[in-house]
């Protein structure tokens, strides 16, 4: 959500126009993330960021002895990796276009995709290009004129392969805070007992990594369940393990002292003061509960992103090292609020044998303690057959991997030598 969003700024026809324009333009993305070169360090401080202990990616001694030869990274952590990409400069009319495009309007994750072609390794520097995809207008008597775009974002390693592709979705609305507080006014904080936490506890007792002992795609039946995860109760120090193992939001995360100074300096709508008289990030209602309150929430909440590492987390520990995510995607329900507890359930829906070898989609559900499915997703996992041999993953698409390539090439030029 951006709460800096004005409550009475309107989606008007010029917005629209020029969002139409940015569609099918890429361009590199000049911003540094938190991880530029994924490490040995870094990929276990990101899995255990969120409460994976996988050894495929927090041992490398059990790591060496698998099918990679090395840690892996979860996948997911492409979108906390990311150099600067050097590019050429917008053109007149797409910075016109993008020029305050949508300022002050209320801006909501509700979903994500995710394509995978690669690992990511240890000694890979990411690089990424993107743009807008696709924009839908919708309109109703409650929520006024609504936009969902989707944003494409590419991300390559050193050699120009594509490792992935993430489209994250977002809703830009025209409600007012007085609606969204009207939504969520009966919610309550969760209180647990000793028994609510004991059958939590039971949960994460009985989670199992499948690890070395390969999944066969042929000892899967459509119906079968893919276990039971938990992940909670959500307290702030998830979100402080979530930014301490790697994920930054780049200039609108946390950040201390004269950074924050310069930031503030910067983007002076980003900060907002506290209670005290304290500019902070306006980013704060994933922590600060005052602040959730004076946006419309009853208390702070997740990143919607947290959400989707615990689903690569939930699948992976399924599937196996011998296993691939190859595909996923999202829909955000409800919110998960501070002291929310989520359990993960899955199931096997189809089996497909084909060019990409052996594969399973699979649905998935998160279920709030109040009852509420949160997230609803679905994906697709490569896994080892006896007669096709291991998992691999897909080729990219040919169009993307030579823009890729170009991007490349490109910043390379801009470089100069070394």
């Amino acid at each position: 959500m951006d709460p800096s969003a004005d409550t009475s700024a309107k989606i008007t026809d010029d917005h629209l126009e020029r969002a139409r324009l940015l569609i099918g333009y890429d361009e590199a993305s000049s911003q540094r993330q938190q991880i530029t070169v994924a490490s040995e360090d870094s990929i276990r401080a990101f899995a255990m960021s969120f409460g994976c202990d996988n050894p495929l990616y927090c041992d490398p001694d059990y790591a060496l002895l698998t099918r990679w030869g090395s840690l892996v990274a979860p996948g997911t952590m492409a979108v906390s990796m990311g150099a600067p990409l050097r590019g050429d400069p917008r053109p007149d009319h797409i910075a016109r276009a993008k020029r305050h495009l949508f300022q002050g309007i209320h801006q909501l994750h509700s979903g994500n995709q995710w394509e995978w072609y690669r690992p990511i390794r240890p000694g890979d520097r990411l690089y990424r290009f993107g743009g807008q995809e696709s924009l839908e207008v919708k309109k109703s008597e409650f929520a006024g004129r609504s936009v969902i775009r989707v944003q494409r974002d590419i991300v390559m390693n050193q050699h120009g392969e594509i490792v992935c592709i993430y489209r994250p979705l977002i809703v830009l609305s025209e409600r007012s805070t007085a609606a969204k507080r009207g939504k969520y006014r009966n919610i309550e904080r969760a209180f647990y007992t000793d028994e609510d936490l004991g059958r939590i506890d039971a949960i994460y007792a009985a989670e199992q990594v499948r690890g070395a002992e390969p999944r066969l795609w042929e000892e899967v039946a459509v119906g079968d369940p893919l276990g039971v995860m938990a992940k909670g109760p959500l307290t702030l120090s998830d979100i402080i393990a979530l930014h301490a193992g790697g994920f930054g939001m780049v200039d609108f995360g946390p950040s201390s002292g004269r950074i924050r100074y310069q930031r503030r300096q910067k983007m002076p709508r980003a900060y907002t003061k506290t209670k005290l008289g304290i500019p902070d990030i306006t980013m704060r209602m994933h922590w600060d509960d005052d602040w959730a309150r004076e946006i419309g929430s009853p208390m702070a909440y997740d990143y919607g992103f947290q959400r989707e590492l615990w689903l690569y987390h939930y699948l992976g520990d399924w599937c196996g090292d011998d296993g691939i995510v190859l595909r996923m995607a999202g829909q955000m329900r409800m919110f998960n609020f501070h002291g929310d507890t989520q359990t993960i359930t899955g199931e096997v829906v189809d089996k497909q044998l084909g060019n990409g070898g052996a594969t399973v989609d699979v649905k998935v559900r998160f279920t709030s303690q109040r009852g509420e499915v949160t997230m609803e997703a679905t994906a697709t996992v490569g896994l080892p057959s006896l007669a096709h041999g291991q998992a691999q993953y897909p080729l990219a698409p040919a169009h993307l991997a030579e823009r890729a390539k170009s991007f490349l090439a490109r910043h390379h030029e801009l470089k100069g030598p070394d």
